[in-house]
């Protein structure tokens, strides 16, 4: 079984010292940085956008894994790119241009990601598989913290890779949201490349040795 690759979210970290929490994950061998930006249309909260992300870039060489719960992302993308972001992962759900979403990221030499909410069947994705670095399949509702793993999208996870191994596709797979010491290893099992982990990793819960 390999092993994945961890990307904390920084959305759970102490806001007040970010530089801090990203030497955390540096430490405690995190592949990636996941940073949630959330506009209050597309999910309730509002957390942080392009200003934070410029600010932080220079706290550290790990790629930026931005996730973009934000409406209309084809009109975002470009600052995001140019704040630092090395992924940039849109919903689904958020627009009507997802292949001129993919093709924008990759116009401006980052990879492009896309990400399904709890309702979505990965049959929504089946033309734009071959076309993405990454998905991102959300195990729990998007815009809050330190909920629990929601256990019917586990099976997403290995739908994915079966149609990733049988059609020579390479995209990870990352999985988000209550993911902790108890869920992690049936996400693992399931095909996950990439784990994203946010109140857990920061609370000392996610008790996995990533190498």
């Amino acid at each position: 079984m390999k092993t994945p690759s961890l990307s904390p979210s920084i959305l759970s970290a102490d806001f007040s010292n970010l530089k801090s929490a990203i030497e955390t994950i540096e430490r405690k061998n995190g592949s990636f940085v996941h940073i949630d930006v959330m506009d209050g249309n597309f999910v309730p909260p509002i957390s942080y956008g392009q200003p934070v992300i410029s600010s932080i870039r220079k706290c550290t060489e790990l790629p930026f894994d931005v996730h973009l719960m934000i409406e209309r992302p084809e009109d975002k993308i470009e600052s995001f790119a140019s704040a630092g972001s090395d992924f940039i992962t849109f919903h689904l759900e958020a627009t009507k241009h997802s292949d001129f979403c993919i093709q924008k990221i990759h116009s401006l030499g980052k990879k492009a990601g896309i990400a399904i909410v709890p309702s979505t069947p990965v049959s929504a994705l089946e033309e734009l598989l071959p076309l993405v670095d990454l998905v991102l399949v959300m195990t729990v509702n998007p815009g809050w913290g330190g909920q629990k793993l929601i256990p019917y999208c586990v099976e997403k996870v290995a739908k994915l890779k079966k149609i990733r191994d049988e059609n020579k596709m390479q995209f990870l797979i990352s999985v988000d949201g209550g993911v902790n010491s108890s869920t992690i290893e049936s996400v693992i099992n399931a095909g996950a490349d990439v784990i994203v982990s946010g109140s857990s990793f920061f609370n000392g819960d996610l008790k996995w040795n990533i190498n």
